[in-house]
C-alpha cells in the first residue's frame, strides 16, 4: 500500500465550489452563496462542520484583502480531503478549504451565443449541484469557443431550455422576461435568483424555438454579472438599455 492514498477530491472530483462576485471589497450576495454550499454539501456528503460561514467568510475578506483587488472575482472551494474509501479502508475523515481571488473575467462587447448539441441531464444526482465536477461543461464551453462563440445554450433530454454552459440564461420576448425554470436541470444560481427577486420573470420549460425568436437573450453569474447577448449564432439581438438590476458586466 502507498504512503499517501489520494483523496476522494484527487480521485472523483469530490467537493462543491461557488464563485462569489467581490464589490467593494465584499462579497455580494454571500448570504445566498452560503445557503447553495451548505445544500450541496449535503448532496454530495462533504463534511462541512470544521468550517462554519462565519470562519468562512472571515478567510475570504482577509484574502480579499492580502491580494487588494477590490472589484474581483472569488472561488471557495471544499474539497472532501478525506483517502478514498474504494483505495483505502481506514484514514481520517476531513474536509479541504481553498480560496481563489483573481481579476473580474473579461466579457466581449458583441458576446455570441451558439446552442450546443450536448444535453443537460436532468436524472443526473449531480444536477442543479455546483460539484467539482466541472469538467462536462467546461469541455462543451470550449467546443463552443473553438467555433467562434462566447458561450452555449445547453437543452436537456427533453428539449427544453436549460442553461449555458457557466450561466444562467434569460430572455425577453415582447415585453415580457423568463427564465428556464429548475425542472430543466438548469443550476439554481445566485445571480439568477437575485433578478427573480428585482424584476417580474417567469419562470418556465420551453424549448429552443422560444430562445431563437426571443428580442433580447441575457447571461447571469457571479462571474460575469449580467450580460447582454449580441448574437445568437448569426441572428443579431437587441443589445440596448433593459430593465434587469444593475450588476457589474465582466468577470463565476
Amino acid at each position: 500500500m502507498p504512503d499517501k492514498i489520494p483523496t476522494a477530491a484527487e480521485l472523483y472530483g469530490k467537493g462543491i465550489f461557488t464563485t462569489v462576485a467581490i464589490l467593494a471589497g465584499r462579497p455580494f450576495l454571500w448570504e445566498k452563496h452560503w445557503r447553495r454550499i451548505v445544500a450541496n454539501a449535503e448532496v454530495v456528503s462533504v463534511d462541512l462542520s470544521a468550517h462554519g460561514e462565519s470562519a468562512t467568510l472571515d478567510s475570504l475578506v482577509k484574502e480579499i484583502s492580502d491580494r487588494g483587488i477590490i472589484n474581483c472575482r472569488a472561488r471557495i472551494t471544499f474539497s472532501d480531503a478525506s483517502p478514498s474509501s474504494i483505495w483505502a479502508s481506514v484514514g481520517e475523515k476531513k474536509t479541504g478549504l481553498s480560496i481563489i481571488v483573481a481579476e473580474r473575467r473579461p466579457v466581449p462587447a458583441n458576446f455570441k451565443l451558439t446552442i450546443s448539441p450536448h444535453r443537460v441531464n436532468t436524472t443526473s444526482p449531480l444536477v442543479g449541484i455546483k460539484s467539482c465536477n466541472y469538467l462536462e461543461h467546461l469541455l462543451v464551453n470550449e467546443e463552443a469557443t473553438k467555433q467562434g462563440f462566447n458561450e452555449a445554450i445547453r437543452l436537456n433530454e427533453r428539449d427544453e431550455i436549460a442553461s449555458a454552459c457557466m450561466a444562467n440564461v434569460f430572455w425577453e420576448t415582447d415585453g415580457k422576461l423568463f427564465t428556464p425554470s429548475l425542472k430543466t436541470g438548469c443550476l439554481p444560481g445566485t445571480t439568477r435568483e437575485y433578478v427573480l427577486e428585482n424584476v417580474e420573470c417567469e419562470e418556465v420549460e420551453a424549448s429552443i424555438e422560444e430562445l431563437k425568436e426571443a428580442d433580447r437573450i441575457f447571461l447571469t453569474s457571479a462571474g460575469i454579472g449580467i450580460v447582454t447577448v449580441a448574437y445568437c449564432n448569426e441572428r443579431r439581438l437587441d443589445i440596448s438599455e433593459h430593465r434587469l438590476p444593475g450588476l457589474f458586466s465582466g468577470s463565476n
